[in-house]
């Protein structure tokens, strides 16, 4: 499932259909260069790493109000492999 079909609305125009994407990049950006640094920065804590991605989170709803459960369907399990994998959290 990929994050356009979940917040591509009907019946926008061709303007804000660009506008979407470009929020939808950003917010791809945004979210890899979360998970990079938590996968890189060894200095990094457990504590520090969460709230990057509890921060990132209120960032992505921010530019997409109501999409809770795309999120928490995208993004999530992303994370928590993450954070698996990089602090050997069970």
């Amino acid at each position: 499932m990929e994050l356009n079909e979940t917040v591509q609305g009907v019946g926008l125009s061709a303007e804000e259909q660009a506008q979407e994407q470009k929020l939808i990049r950003r917010l791809q950006m945004m979210m890899n260069m979360v998970m990079q640094t938590i996968a890189q920065d060894g200095s990094l804590t457990i504590d520090e790493a969460s709230q990057m991605i509890a921060d990132s989170r209120q960032a992505a709803l921010a530019m997409f109000p109501g999409k809770e459960l795309a999120y928490d369907l995208i993004w999530r399990p992303r994370f928590q492999r993450l954070m698996r994998e990089r602090f050997r959290i069970m």
